[in-house]
Formats: C-alpha cells, structure tokens, sequence
C-alpha cells in the first residue's frame, strides 16, 4: 500500500492523468469565454478532448530533410518537462507530491523547455513559415523569461524560501501579495500570456501571417503532444501566480475559484487587444516589462 498511494498521486491525481485533464478542461474554458466575449458560442464542452483524440489516432507525417529523431522526441521532451514542473506545484491545493530548496528555479526552467522544444522543431525543418516561427519563438521567448522569472522571485524574496511549498504556505497566513505588489503579479501574468503565445503576443504562430508557425509541418501525435504540453503549462501558471500573488493555494475549492479567476482574467485580455507585430511584442514587453520587474525587487530588497 506505501508504495501504491505515491504511483497512485503520480500517474492519477493530482499527477498526469489529472493534469492532462484539467489542461484540456482549462483550454475549453479559455477559448469558450473568448467565444462568449466575441458574442460567439462557442466549443462544446467536449471538443478539445475530441481535437486530441483525432490528432492521436493519425498518421504523423515526417517531412524529408528533417532529423527524424528530433522531430519525434521534440514534443515528447516538451511534455515530459510541463509534467515534471507538476511535481513541485500545489496543484489541486494540494502539497507537491516532491519538494526541496530551490524547486522554484527547477520548475522555472522546466516550463521554459517546452518553449524551447517549439523553437527547436521549427528550426529543425526546412519550411519557410517553420523557420520564421521558430525564430519568433525563441526570440520571443528571451523577452518574457526574464520578467516572468523576476515576477515570481519578489514572492520568494519576501518569503526568505526558493521553496514553493514555502511560499505558498507563507502567502496563506499573510496579506495577499497582490495588495504589496501589483507590479508583479501584473508582469507574471503577462510573462505567462507571452510564454504560451496567446494573443495579443501569438506573433510566433500567426495564422494569418505563417501557417502554424514553428508547428506547421507538425501533424498528428507530434502536434497534440505539442498543443497538451501548452495546456499543462498553462495549469501550472496559473497555479504559480494565485499560490504566490493570491493568497496561496490551501484546499481543491481554492485551487478551482482562483485558477478560473485568473483565467477569466486572460480571456477578458486576449479579447480586449489585436495582435502585436514581433517587434512590438519583443522591444516593448523587454524594456517595459524587465524594468518594472527591477523596480520592485529593488524596493522589497531594501525594504
């Protein structure tokens, strides 16, 4: 039995099977508030489950003139990273099922590899519209890296932990870090759009401009592993920022309403704003974004 309940917490809940479920559930959410915000219906509830299925059951097509290695292990490696960020969040609002000093810049730069892996596999192939979104990507993704990664240590810098299980337990018993630092949390959650290229920041994947972007010559498993390692990155944000700037996470029904607010919070911005060219998306958030971040670490350090 003591070996059973960690497999058990691993592969069901709160770990993959979990994940992976409350990643499509949040992506229905996500496009269906927009849907509703645009005076649109909609998905149903069932379609991203469907999307995924549909991609799976496929033939994955590897194009010629590509390392067919890495084309294949890319989305897999993106994947098997978001997953493994899991173990050191509170996911459900409840304890990692893995902690230890320091998993905050451990789970930082795992949720920065799935970003990478995209950039990787546009640049692996030689499709034009490939090549440009890999460049966009991984141009764009030094300039939302650095804010986001500032934004979640002046939360750990207040704490005195690089802990998350820290954190979260100290943002519980303490005025929400929202109140004493609004540029943060601001700054996350736009780091966050930026990381998972939603709009107005999907320069990199541009349907109107290249295709799929770094994804175009992507079809089949490798795009749906793609699209569900996005949609667990997203889980884990939002997860991060409400452990951190909203109080922490103590119980599932806190998990649930403050993941859902935050959410609504980025339907309402993807729908608000057109998309950025990439240099608007890059020079500005940069400059901007970075200094604000800066700013305030510099305030709570010498406060």
């Amino acid at each position: 039995m003591n070996n059973i309940l960690p497999l058990v917490a691993l592969v069901l809940f709160p770990g993959g099977l979990f994940l992976l479920g409350s990643g499509l559930a949040y992506e229905w959410v996500d496009r269906k508030l927009i849907a509703r915000f645009q005076n649109r219906f909609g998905p149903r509830w069932f379609q991203p489950l469907a999307d995924v299925i549909k991609l799976l059951v496929k033939e994955e097509i590897v194009p010629q003139g590509v390392n067919a290695f890495l084309f294949v292990l890319l989305p897999v490696l993106g994947l098997a990273a978001a997953l493994t960020a899991a173990l050191y969040v509170p996911m459900a609002g409840l304890a990692p099922s893995f902690s230890f000093r320091g998993d905050l810049v451990v789970t930082l730069y795992l949720l920065s590899v799935l970003t990478l892996c995209l950039g990787l596999a546009g640049a692996n192939s030689a499709d034009r519209f490939s090549l440009i979104g890999a460049t966009r990507t991984l141009t764009q993704v030094f300039s939302y890296e650095a804010p986001f990664l500032l934004a979640m240590l002046g939360p750990a810098i207040v704490t005195g932990s690089w802990q998350i299980s820290e954190v979260n337990t100290y943002a519980q018993s303490n005025l929400w870090l929202i109140i004493a630092q609004p540029i943060g949390f601001l700054v996350a959650l736009v780091g966050l759009m930026g990381k998972l290229e939603m709009p107005p920041f999907d320069a990199p994947e541009a349907e109107t401009e290249i295709v799929s972007g770094a994804l175009t010559e992507y079809s089949g498993r490798g795009y749906a592993l793609f699209r569900l390692g996005k949609n667990v990155e997203l889980v884990i944000g939002l997860t991060l920022v409400a452990a951190f700037y909203l109080g922490g996470l103590a119980s599932p029904l806190d998990f649930l309403w403050k993941t859902l607010a935050l959410l609504l919070v980025l339907a309402l911005l993807q729908t608000l704003f057109a998309r950025l060219r990439i240099d608007q998306t890059v020079g500005l958030w940069w400059r901007i974004g970075t200094l604000l971040a800066l700013v305030q670490l510099l305030v709570l350090i010498i406060l």
